[in-house]
């Protein structure tokens, strides 16, 4: 451990490779259980854990999620400002949540098996 952390201190570091593989399913989870803007995302997502995550990173996967028939937006007035969208969760989207959770927990056991 580095001198400069305090002991017992774990410092949050997340592989961007890694991240990048999951992001999208825990994006669908998230939105599984509440519809919400993206700016809301980031935030519950960071409080999750992933600290650091921003919206330069979440608004391109939600327009990817979109344009792939997992999550749907609609304009929703602001009365702070202009409308803004609203992502929701669609039923490709939750046939993609069980493919991801599936392929994860797979992926998982290989490792932890390796990692013994």
């Amino acid at each position: 451990m580095p001198e400069s952390e305090p002991q017992g201190h774990t410092p949050h570091r997340h592989d961007p490779q890694l991240l990048k593989g999951v992001l999208p399913m825990l994006i669908l989870a998230e939105l599984a259980k509440q519809e919400t803007h993206g700016y809301d995302l980031v935030q519950r997502l960071n409080k999750q854990g992933l600290e650091g995550l921003g919206q330069g990173t979440v608004y391109p996967l939600l327009t990817r999620l979109e344009r792939d028939g997992c999550v749907t937006h609609q304009l929703v007035a602001s009365s702070s400002g202009p409308a803004r969208k609203t992502y929701a969760i669609t039923q490709e989207g939750e046939r993609e949540i069980a493919r991801a959770k599936d392929a994860w927990n797979a992926l998982n056991a290989i490792v932890t098996t390796l990692m013994k």
